[in-house]
């Protein structure tokens, strides 16, 4: 996820800093093997600290203007081409926006004819909205925005620090742009931008390495080693490394973990966790994660709170 937004980086970024926490050593691995030509630094923070806090905490790599993206975000927005309107108009701050219908699910802006970002709503409700133009979560900042963030502190960027800077009169700009834009941290919108992905490369469905595909696949995903005996059908689907679907399994609209075993059962709009076992059942909209919370979890979910989840 986090490669396939580096590749849309234009050349004159040359250095991507990934603020981590959980996890930060399988992306070092990762980052290592892979030999990108941009230079990758993992930033581990020993506790999660938000959007500002962790840019606070990667203080020391930034030098000058700099893009801060959402890594759950995948988008059609040109970055270059907000890069040189950030600079055109000497922002101090340039927020990548976003039309939406349901505006009180996000952060809402007010924003004049020259782009001119005037104030920050946080889910308003549709009759006090000021735009129907949400943050779509990638910015171009300037270092100065810094000075504003105490160091190893939990800090929201968009709560928080955006509003001081706007109160202070700084240079806020909006930058809009057309395409598709997809939060992936919904787990219905993760679905969502796989089928985008597979439609966009005209693919039937992906597999990984070492997959055995007997049974029917449609508009899905499978990880390495997936098995899908004869009779079994994937629809709209992401499942994950190992997993065996086998006679009888049926999965539409669903996220399968690694290493499951769903035989003779119909899942629909549903989650399962790694390593579950599923048989003789029909799941619809539910959530199976019998194991235990892995080990460094984080307690909290960082950044926009989906309800439900």
């Amino acid at each position: 996820m986090i490669q396939y937004l580096i590749d849309s980086f234009p050349k004159e970024i040359d250095e991507v800093i990934v603020a981590a926490n959980y996890k930060s050593e399988q992306l070092r691995e990762y980052f290592e093997k892979c030999k990108l030509e941009k230079k990758i630094i993992i930033n581990k923070e020993s506790k999660p600290l938000g959007t500002g806090g962790a840019i606070k905490f990667a203080e020391r790599f930034i030098k000058d203007s700099f893009v801060v993206m959402n890594s759950d975000i995948i988008c059609s927005l040109d970055l270059k081409s907000m890069i040189e309107f950030h600079r055109e108009r000497g922002a101090w701050v340039t927020i990548s926006l976003w039309p939406v219908k349901e505006v009180s699910q996000f952060g809402v802006v007010g924003i004049q004819q020259d782009q001119r970002i005037t104030k920050f709503v946080e889910k308003p409700l549709p009759s006090e909205a000021p735009s129907n133009l949400i943050n779509a979560g990638v910015y171009v900042l300037e270092p100065e925005i810094l000075d504003l963030m105490e160091e190893k502190k939990f800090i929201s960027l968009e709560q928080e620090i955006f509003p001081k800077g706007l109160s202070s009169s700084k240079p806020f700009f909006g930058y809009g742009f057309q395409g598709y834009w997809i939060d992936v941290g919904r787990a219905d919108s993760y679905l969502k931008v796989n089928s985008l992905l597979l439609n966009r490369n005209k693919l039937a469905y992906l597999a990984g390495k070492d997959c055995l595909v007997e049974g029917k696949v449609s508009g899905s995903a499978l990880g390495n080693g997936v098995r899908v005996e004869r009779g079994a059908e994937v629809e709209h689907s992401v499942v994950y490394d190992r997993t065996e679907l086998g006679e009888g399994a049926v999965v539409k609209r669903s996220i399968i973990g690694e290493g499951c075993k769903i035989e003779d059962s119909t899942l629909e709009n549903c989650i399962v966790g790694d390593r579950e076992l599923i048989k003789g059942k029909k799941l619809k909209n539910q959530r199976v994660w019998s194991k235990p919370v892995p080990k460094g979890y984080p307690e909290k979910q960082i950044g926009n709170v989906v309800p439900g989840k």
